[in-house]
Formats: C-alpha cells, sequence, structure tokens
C-alpha cells in the first residue's frame, strides 16, 4: 500500500513537472492598446489577438489606458495610474511596452522628460520579483495630427529615444511603426486601428515575441 502510494505521489509531480507553466504577458500602453474605436474592446484590442496567436500556454493581458502618457511631466501620466500598479502586481514573465503617441502632442514634449520617465519605468519594472522580459512597442503610423499626434515628432524624436533605451539596456524592440506605414486604411480616424490593424499590431508583436522564444506551444 505504501509502495503503491509513493508510486502515485511520483506519477503525480511527473505529470505536474510535465505541465507547461503559463507564460504572462502583459501589454502596457495606450488607447490603441486598450483598443478605443472598436466594437468589441476586449475580443478586437491587439492583446486580445495576441492571446490568440500564442495560445492557451499565455496569458496575455491589457494594461491599455486611453489619452495615457510615458512622460512624467505630460498631462496625464500614465506611471500615475492604478492600472501601472496593477500591471506590475501581475507579476509578468513578458512585458510589452507601447507608449509615445500622446507624448507628441504640443503640450507634452519634452524630450528628456520622456527618456528619463521611460527609464524610470524599465528600472520598476525590471525589478519585479518575475524578472520580466521587457520588449519596446514603437508606436504605430499616426495618419494626421488629430488631437496634436505629431508623427513627425514619433519619427524624430520618440523613435531615436527607444532606440537608444533599447541599446542602454539590452532590450529588443517592435517595429509598429514600419509595420504601419503603408497600413491607412485600417486607421479610420488616422490614429486607432480598426479591427485589421490591431490584428497587424497584435502579427508584428507576436512576430518579435516567437523570435525570441515565445511562440505558440
Amino acid at each position: 500500500m505504501k509502495t503503491r502510494l509513493v508510486m502515485m505521489a511520483l506519477v503525480s509531480a511527473l505529470a505536474l513537472s510535465c505541465t507547461p507553466r503559463i507564460v504572462k504577458v502583459a501589454c502596457i500602453g495606450d488607447s490603441i492598446t486598450y483598443g478605443s474605436g472598436l466594437e468589441n474592446q476586449l475580443e478586437q484590442a491587439y492583446p486580445a489577438e495576441l492571446q490568440r496567436l500564442l495560445g492557451e500556454s499565455y496569458e496575455v493581458r491589457n494594461f491599455g489606458f486611453s489619452a495615457r502618457c510615458m512622460s512624467d511631466s505630460a498631462d496625464i501620466p500614465y506611471m500615475n495610474e492604478e492600472m501601472y500598479a496593477e500591471a506590475k502586481a501581475f507579476l509578468p514573465d513578458v512585458v510589452t511596452i507601447k507608449l509615445g503617441t500622446n507624448d507628441t502632442k504640443p503640450q507634452n514634449w519634452n524630450p528628456e522628460q520622456y527618456k528619463a520617465s521611460y527609464e524610470k519605468m524599465i528600472s520598476e519594472i525590471s525589478a519585479l520579483e518575475s524578472k520580466p522580459e521587457i520588449f519596446l512597442c514603437l508606436p504605430a503610423k499616426a495618419f494626421s495630427k488629430r488631437w496634436g499626434i505629431n508623427d513627425s515628432i514619433i519619427v524624430a524624436g520618440v523613435i531615436p529615444i527607444i532606440n537608444e533605451l533599447a541599446s542602454e539596456h539590452k532590450l529588443k524592440v517592435i517595429d509598429c511603426h514600419s509595420a504601419t506605414e503603408n497600413s491607412a486604411a485600417n486607421f479610420p480616424d488616422e490614429i486607432h486601428p480598426d479591427v485589421e490593424g490591431s490584428a497587424l499590431l497584435a502579427r508584428t508583436i507576436y512576430g518579435t515575441l516567437s523570435e525570441n522564444g515565445y511562440r505558440k506551444r
């Protein structure tokens, strides 16, 4: 009887050891990440499509918050929100950061503060107990200056800073800007993607994640 119990315990332990661990993915961002303008934000925003691409061995959570900025000196900083605390409390294994679009508004753009705030976020996320791998997303293409958003600043200001931070911290960059360059038809208000545009962003992010070992099992 004792031998049988020991064997059952060993079999159970082996079964548990063979069960893939759920990899937690946190998508930090603004309204584009949240899914503003989509009919069904929960199912159509790019983090939801990323979940489908990665499969059930992953748990992808959407921590997008509309109108939020990276910079602490901007009008609505992301890091001041409870959403940011929730993203950290999730203790993710992977974090994608896609903030910078709203930082290009005239009242917000401050390159030094943008970089300093980004440094702060990278530092805080890197210090989490889960030691997540961080991926920096270049902002999607902005096809107009609606709400003060400026693609010229994205190209000449935001993107170089993100690339510089990635180099300094040895982090991977996901190029959502080039991926959406020719997709104006999928950005109906010229800033936010439709369902196809969101799926394009998800495929772009998944492409870089899969190249780094995070793929559907």
